[in-house]
């Protein structure tokens, strides 16, 4: 699959006095692998919900591939490509997890009222393997969503998002609440999935470790607006970033 191009233009987002999104302006190319960090109340996740329309734009643009989805209806914004990690074990918890990650998409088909029927269709049953084999969790397809490690829990989140076939996967925080181990091996799985897919995919990570090891360029947000971007040497070196955020232990 061919990753998407999302392009930012001068998005902002107001809650009456207060600017979260200062006029972001940002291009993130086709089947790229990008971070985006910054101090917290830096504007990062309200970013990615004016992206996939769970908040109103206040002003500015969203385009994927060229084409304008801002304002679009949260589940037309998924069907044009856009792809975000949902809590599918909060939805589903005593489902397995095959079974969990069948009913997700099934509410996501719109055919929900068939979960009082056989379940599940055969063509739902073979997205649902497939993203379960690529994301690592076929040994656990029978194992209830609530005894998940936090780990298998994100990566079945994960699996949702990939089984919708965005061209634009974004993921915020993968590997918060995780121990320095399990930290990395969601990193090496994330990124494996990235490969295997040649998606475009954006993620906000506070690890600045994790950050300069996988991604190949760097978004800086402080008080909603773009402080700097460039790759992750770059953004190592910048003296603005490290007064404003990563302090002389990550700088170059």
């Amino acid at each position: 699959m061919k990753g998407g191009q999302l392009e930012l233009r001068n998005l902002r987002k107001a809650f009456g006095g207060v600017v979260a999104t200062d006029d972001v302006s940002l291009a993130f190319e086709p089947g790229t692998l990008s971070a985006i960090i910054g101090p917290n109340g830096a504007g990062k996740t309200t970013l990615f919900h004016l992206i996939t329309g769970k908040l109103p734009v206040t002003s500015g643009q969203v385009l994927l591939d060229g084409a304008e989805i801002t304002g679009l209806d949260r589940r037309e914004i998924v069907r044009r490509g856009i792809g975000r990690a949902f809590q599918v074990a909060n939805l589903f918890p005593s489902f397995p997890v095959a079974e969990a990650l069948a009913a997700a998409l099934m509410a996501h088909d719109g055919r929900s009222a068939s979960l009082l029927g056989a379940f599940p269709p055969p063509d739902v049953r073979d997205r649902a393997a497939e993203v379960m084999e690529l994301c690592g969790l076929t040994p656990l397809a029978r194992t209830e969503s609530r005894h998940l490690s936090h780990g298998d829990q994100k990566l079945l989140d994960i699996a949702l998002a990939l089984a919708l076939d965005p061209k634009v996967l974004l993921l915020d925080e993968p590997t918060a609440g995780m121990g320095p181990d399990e930290r990395w091996r969601m990193i090496e799985r994330v990124h494996r999935l990235w490969e295997a897919r040649g998606i475009t995919l954006v993620f906000i990570e506070h690890d600045m470790d994790i950050v300069f090891r996988i991604a190949q360029s760097v978004r800086v947000l402080r008080y909603g607006a773009v402080l700097a971007q460039g790759t992750p040497e770059e953004i190592r070196r910048d003296p603005a970033v490290i007064e404003a955020y990563l302090g002389a232990e990550h700088a170059l």
